[in-house]
């Protein structure tokens, strides 16, 4: 799991049938090893740009998505309020 803040939304006019209805945001991590990396992540809990979010990845982003075997590998899985200064 890493702490990042979403940057902007993704559109994608041509995508796997699964992915019908997910929302993509580009996400950049805040802090750790991977500070400054950006990816693309699914939100299906409201999140939205400028927000500090929770971003999980593999099985765990999936199971979130509540689909084992949908092609996702990110996903937001919570927005922070407030975090220590020291993540």
């Amino acid at each position: 799991m890493v702490i990042a803040e979403l940057i902007d939304t993704v559109w994608a006019t041509r995508k796997s049938d699964q992915l019908n209805g997910i929302k993509f945001m580009l996400a950049e991590v805040k802090g750790g090893t991977k500070e400054g990396e950006r990816l693309v992540v699914c939100d299906v809990i409201g999140a939205g740009i400028g927000d500090r979010v929770l971003v999980t990845f593999g099985s765990s982003a999936r199971r979130m998505l509540e689909n084992d075997s949908i092609p996702v590998d990110a996903a937001v899985i919570g927005i922070i309020d407030e975090s220590c200064e020291s993540v």
